[in-house]
């Protein structure tokens, strides 16, 4: 059974006529009779009564009527309903990311994503390092944006930012006089650590030729916490220069480049190779491509994505 036979057998229940059924519906008069036959075997009954040149409709015939054109109304509906979708995106969107981002990146994002796309609920899953990458391969988010690089295979990578790690320091502090501080600058002060991620396993390599010697006072999950503990004075942090860019600019903090090579961090969007993509977040690559200018693409072949 399928939408043509359908089409033509309400055709011919509206019309009264195989013959002139077979005219609205471009075909021959044979073609059409073979395509009831078809529905009537599949069905395992007759839909039509035949009187020399008159036909009407069986009992069964009447009964099959309602649903076929519920049926096709269906179909219409279910057009309409893509077609609109094209025009104007529905549906939801997951973002998964650390505090950090969800604070300093995503807001701007966000904002620039719903001016354009009104309709698509954006929610976020607030992860960290690893779990990020995981969201994303496990279906749990359709987007993430983490620290790079990262090994799996199986997503797609946009590097979308860079900044700087920085020393975070009081005003006052004695580090934040320094135009850049080694290793052994810190070794008299206590540290505020991040538990894990790819910047506390950077930080430790660049402690490693101290690290017998380093006071580790706290190790927060938080970038907020970071920030309000180093300017209470409970030791010095080491932050992306973007998340502390108020405070710094308010005269509470210092933002001291780490020496002798500074430390880079790189922002990546992920999504995976392998998922299909609706207008809706095809516009949020773009939106984020807009955002953060032109980015470079890890593993990624063929032309921009463009909405």
């Amino acid at each position: 059974m399928d939408f043509d036979q359908l089409h033509t057998f309400l055709e011919i229940v509206r019309l009264k006529s195989f013959s002139k059924a077979a005219q609205t519906c471009y075909r021959t008069q044979p073609a059409i009779s073979a395509q009831i036959r078809q529905l009537e075997q599949e069905l395992k009954t007759e839909l039509f009564e035949r009187f020399g040149s008159r036909i009407s409709l069986t009992t069964a015939g009447r009964l099959f009527a309602g649903y076929a054109e519920q049926i096709l109304e269906l179909r219409r509906r279910a057009q309409d309903e893509i077609n609109e979708l094209e025009r104007f995106p529905k549906g939801e969107l997951v973002i998964a990311a650390n505090e950090a981002t969800c604070i300093y990146v995503l807001p701007q994002v966000f904002s620039e994503y719903k001016k354009l796309f009104p309709g698509v609920q954006l929610q976020v899953d607030r992860s960290y390092g690893t779990h990020v990458v995981e969201a994303v391969t496990e279906n749990i988010a359709d987007f993430g944006l983490t620290q790079l690089p990262i090994q799996e295979k199986r997503v797609q990578v946009v590097d979308i930012y860079r900044d700087e790690i920085r020393v975070i320091a009081p005003a006052k502090h004695a580090i934040a006089e320094l135009s850049s501080a080694t290793c052994h600058d810190l070794v008299p002060f206590p540290l505020l650590l991040p538990t894990s991620g790819t910047t506390r396993a950077r930080l430790n390599t660049w402690l490693e030729p101290v690290e017998d010697r380093i006071q580790v006072s706290m190790e927060l999950d938080s970038t907020e916490m970071m920030k309000r503990f180093t300017m209470a004075g409970l030791g010095l942090t080491f932050l992306a220069a973007s998340n502390c860019r108020e405070e710094v600019a308010a005269g509470k903090l210092r933002a001291v480049p780490m020496a002798p090579e500074a430390m880079v961090r790189r922002l990546g969007l992920i999504y995976r190779k392998d998922k299909a993509l609706s207008k809706a977040a095809l516009g949020f690559i773009q939106v984020v491509l807009e955002q953060f200018g032109e980015p470079a693409v890890e593993n990624r072949k063929g032309p921009r994505v463009a909405v």
